[in-house]
C-alpha cells in the first residue's frame, strides 16, 4: 500500500491532484482510515494513476478519462482506442483554429505603428538604481522562445524610471527618481548580462544613464559601461498591473520563509487575518502558488499581500516603499 505522498511522487500526480480525485470519484484510495482520514493506495491503482497523470497532460476531459479508466481496468479493447482517437482529432482541429486566429492576430500587429526614439540622459542615486535593479532582476524570464523578456525593462517618463521585469508567471517594478530628461516617454529593455555587468558598477555617487535608441550606457565612479538593448516590444505592463483593491494581508515574512525553504510542487496558502502554508479547508480563502516564486519576492521583513481572487495576480507590498511590489500568479488546485 501506498501513502498519498509515495503515489503523489510515484505516479506524478500531486497530493493536492490525488485528493481532488478522490473526491470526484475519479481515483478513490483502497483504503481510508477510519481514525486519521489517511488515504491508502493499492499496488495495482499506481497505473491507473499514472495514465491519468498523462491524460491530464494532454487535456483529456475528465468525463472521457472516467471511460478510459473503466474501459481499460475492464479489459475493453474496442472503447479506450476510440476514445483517445477523438480527444486527438480535438486537439488537432484546436491547433488548426489556432494557427488560422494567430495569423490574423499577425496581420494585425504588423499594422501597428513602430513607436519613435529619442535621447535621454540621466542622473540618479547609483544606491537607489542599484535597489532598483535588486528588487526586479530576479523576475527576469530566460525562456528562449520569449526573448522579450529576457532582461530588464526601463521605462523613462518625466523624472521617473521604472524598471520592471516578468516571465509570465511573476512581475516585479520599482521606480527611482531622475534628473536631466523631464521629456516624453522612452522605453528600452536591457538583457540580463548587462542589467548584471552594471549593477556591479553600482555602489555611491551618482550615476549616468544614457538611452540612445536601442543603445545603452552607464558612466559611474570613473567606469563606464555600454551595451544595446533587446531590440523587441515589452508587453504593456501597466496594463497588466491595473488590479481591483484587494484585502492586505500583513505577512510573517520568516514563518513563510522557513515553511517555504525546500517545498516543491504547489504549496497552498491559507488566508484569515494571516497568511500560512498548509492545506486547512476549514477556514479562509486558499491559493496554490509556487513556493520557489514567493519566496524570491520576499525581499523584506514588513510585507503585506493583497489579494484580488482566486484567479487574478498576488501582489506583494512593502509598505515602508510604495515604489516597489511584486505580482506573482497563483497556480490552480483545481487538476
Amino acid at each position: 500500500m501506498r501513502s498519498i505522498g509515495e503515489m503523489g511522487r510515484d505516479s506524478g500526480l500531486g497530493v493536492s491532484a490525488l485528493r481532488f480525485y478522490d473526491r470526484t470519484g475519479v481515483l478513490v484510495p483502497a483504503r481510508v482510515d477510519p481514525v486519521t482520514g489517511y488515504r491508502w493506495y493499492g499496488p495495482e491503482q499506481l497505473g491507473e494513476a499514472r495514465l491519468l497523470a498523462r491524460l491530464r497532460r494532454a487535456g483529456m476531459p475528465l468525463a472521457d478519462i472516467r471511460l478510459v479508466l473503466a474501459g481499460w481496468s475492464g479489459g475493453d479493447t474496442g472503447l479506450v482506442p476510440r476514445l483517445l482517437d477523438g480527444h486527438l482529432r480535438r486537439l488537432e482541429s484546436g491547433l488548426a483554429d489556432a494557427r488560422a486566429e494567430f495569423s490574423t492576430v499577425r496581420a494585425l500587429l504588423a499594422h501597428e505603428e513602430t513607436p519613435m526614439t529619442t535621447t535621454a540622459r540621466l542622473t540618479l542615486p547609483a544606491e537607489e538604481i542599484a535597489a532598483a535593479l535588486d528588487a526586479v532582476r530576479y523576475a527576469a524570464g530566460s525562456d528562449p522562445e520569449l526573448p522579450m523578456l529576457g532582461g530588464v525593462h526601463f521605462d523613462i517618463e518625466g523624472e521617473d524610471l521604472h524598471v520592471v521585469a516578468t516571465d509570465r508567471y511573476r512581475m516585479a517594478i520599482a521606480r527611482t527618481t531622475t534628473s536631466g530628461h523631464g521629456g516624453e516617454r522612452l522605453q528600452v529593455t536591457v538583457p540580463s548580462p548587462l542589467v548584471d555587468a552594471m549593477r556591479a558598477l553600482l555602489t555611491d555617487g551618482s550615476a549616468h544613464l544614457t538611452v540612445d535608441g536601442d543603445r545603452v550606457e552607464l558612466e559611474t565612479q570613473g567606469h563606464q559601461l555600454a551595451g544595446r538593448g533587446l531590440g523587441e516590444p515589452f508587453p504593456d505592463y501597466r496594463r497588466l498591473i491595473r488590479l481591483p483593491e484587494g484585502r492586505r494581508i500583513p505577512l510573517d515574512v520568516p514563518a513563510l520563509r522557513e515553511a517555504l525553504t525546500g517545498a516543491e510542487g504547489v504549496c497552498v496558502l491559507v488566508l484569515t487575518d494571516t497568511v500560512t502554508v498548509g492545506d486547512d479547508q476549514s477556514a479562509g480563502e486558499r491559493v496554490g502558488v509556487n513556493p520557489e516564486f514567493l519566496l524570491d519576492a520576499l525581499t523584506a521583513d514588513h510585507l503585506l499581500l493583497e489579494y484580488v481572487g482566486p484567479k487574478a495576480p498576488l501582489v506583494v507590498l512593502n509598505p515602508d516603499d510604495g515604489d516597489a511590489f511584486s505580482l506573482l500568479m497563483p497556480v490552480s488546485l483545481t487538476p
